[in-house]
C-alpha cells in the first residue's frame, strides 16, 4: 500500500495535469470556439496541453 502511495505522489505532477488540466483545457477551447489544428478534437488537444505541462512539472520538478 505504501509503494502505491509513493508512485501517485511521485507521479503528482503528471496526474494533475492529465486529470484537471486536461479537462479544464477542453472547456477552455470549447468556450472560446477555437479548433485544434490537424483535425484534433478538444479533447485529444486537452490531453496533449495538460499532459505536457505536467511531465514539464514532473521533469523540472516545479510548476514555476
Amino acid at each position: 500500500m505504501i509503494t502505491v502511495i509513493k508512485a501517485i505522489f511521485y507521479l503528482g505532477p503528471l496526474l494533475f495535469g492529465l486529470g484537471f488540466l486536461a479537462p479544464l483545457s477542453v472547456q477552455i477551447i470549447q468556450a472560446i470556439g477555437w479548433t485544434p489544428p490537424l483535425g484534433l478534437t478538444p479533447l485529444i488537444a486537452g490531453l496533449i496541453i495538460g499532459g505536457t505541462l505536467g511531465l514539464l512539472a514532473q521533469i523540472r520538478g516545479t510548476w514555476i
